[in-house]
């Protein structure tokens, strides 16, 4: 397992930083989780012990995804693209993925993000009313 653990990563195409796209899914229901990153020791991590880990860009560390919350991500199978330069994970979750308490890091649609995460969407629902959030993604013309 080690050879095949070490001739894996070392066969995978990171980016300049030493880092490569992880998509996680849901092996059940197929929904996708969440994206984050792994460097060669990420993916040396989750394939020794069948749980992802990942690089945090922000701090500089490799993380356990789920070490605080408990909310750790059983690995069924690894994919990978045809490029070898992304990853999909598809996972057993223990819990919801996203640090916001929801399923999927994936919960809102562009509307909703625009228009209650931006100052200038605030001041458009403040201006027309809640109605303009429902278009699922409005075209400018």
């Amino acid at each position: 397992m080690t050879m095949f653990r070490h001739n894996f990563a070392a066969s995978l195409k990171y980016d300049e930083y030493g880092l490569i796209p992880a998509i996680v899914q849901d092996a059940n229901t197929k929904q996708v989780l969440m994206m984050a990153w792994m460097n060669e020791q990420a993916v040396h991590a989750s394939v020794a012990s069948g749980e992802a880990y990942f690089w945090s860009r922000s701090r500089q560390e490799l993380w356990h995804k789920g070490e605080t919350s408990g909310n750790i991500q059983k690995i069924i199978e690894i994919r990978v693209d045809c490029d070898a330069d992304t990853l999909l994970l598809l996972v057993k979750p223990a819990g919801p993925a996203c640090h916001t308490g929801e399923i999927s890091c994936f919960y809102r649609t562009a509307s909703e993000f625009v228009y209650r995460d931006t100052e200038w969407g605030k001041s458009i629902v403040e201006q027309f009313g809640e109605k303009v959030i429902s278009d699922p993604f409005p075209i400018d013309g």
